[in-house]
């Protein structure tokens, strides 16, 4: 498994029969202009994770692709919330597709509270498995869902929503090999150090830097 982290929450997952994109939001444009993609996933709502202004182009520059949402993103499309995403599909918590020879799971259902005062909305984490592949999973805005048997994790660096107390215990609790963060354009160098720091140390999982778009084999 090929894995490249394009910016923000932003990853390009890759094998030998699939090419899946997840969480093109407007915080970076390492996504912007890729090509063959066989699927785009969202997690959530929040432009950060799906940018609306810049998705349906790529998304015309890949009508194969599929599109799988959390399915209040749907209904947003539905309603003209949000502009046309190509013949999107809802995917809600445990349900599943095939993409080429990737089983994409969705998991968990909230995003993770940012304040009481604000709304909560939904947020659906993506486990990818194939065979004679690492398992990976992109959690989008949550900690508090721990899906069995990851061997890679996108961990989420900082958010408003998060602390690193909270980071650290869910690194520790997804028990994967190897990890890499993301949801870190909020983040300076130094910031991005530390957390790093601080989970590579304190849980049993490696951390690795794929900022730049470098892609990692896993």
């Amino acid at each position: 498994m090929r894995i490249a982290h394009l910016g923000h929450a932003a990853v390009l997952v890759e094998t030998d029969a699939a090419r899946i994109l997840i969480d093109p939001g407007n915080l970076a444009d390492g996504w912007h202009g890729l090509s063959d993609l066989d699927a785009v996933l969202v997690t959530h709502q929040h432009p950060d994770h799906l940018d609306p202004a810049a998705l349906p182009a790529l998304l015309a520059a890949n009508p194969q692709a599929r599109v799988y949402l959390e399915p209040s993103i749907l209904q947003q499309v539905q309603a003209g919330d949000l502009p046309p995403l190509g013949d999107a599909q809802a995917l809600a918590p445990d349900e599943q597709t095939t993409v080429g020879d990737v089983l994409v799971t969705a998991a968990g259902g909230r995003h993770a509270i940012i304040h009481r005062d604000i709304p909560a909305i939904g947020n659906v984490g993506y486990v990818l498995r194939s065979e004679g592949e690492p398992t990976f999973f992109h959690p989008g805005d949550a900690y508090d869902t721990v899906p069995s048997g990851v061997d890679v994790l996108a961990v989420p660096a900082y958010g408003p929503w998060a602390a690193l107390k909270e980071t650290i215990d869910f690194v520790r609790a997804v028990g994967a090999l190897e990890g890499f963060p993301i949801h870190d354009e909020l983040l300076n160098d130094r910031g991005r150090g530390l957390v790093s720091g601080r989970v590579d140390a304190m849980t049993g999982t490696r951390v690795v830097d794929l900022r730049g778009g470098t892609t990692h084999q896993f």
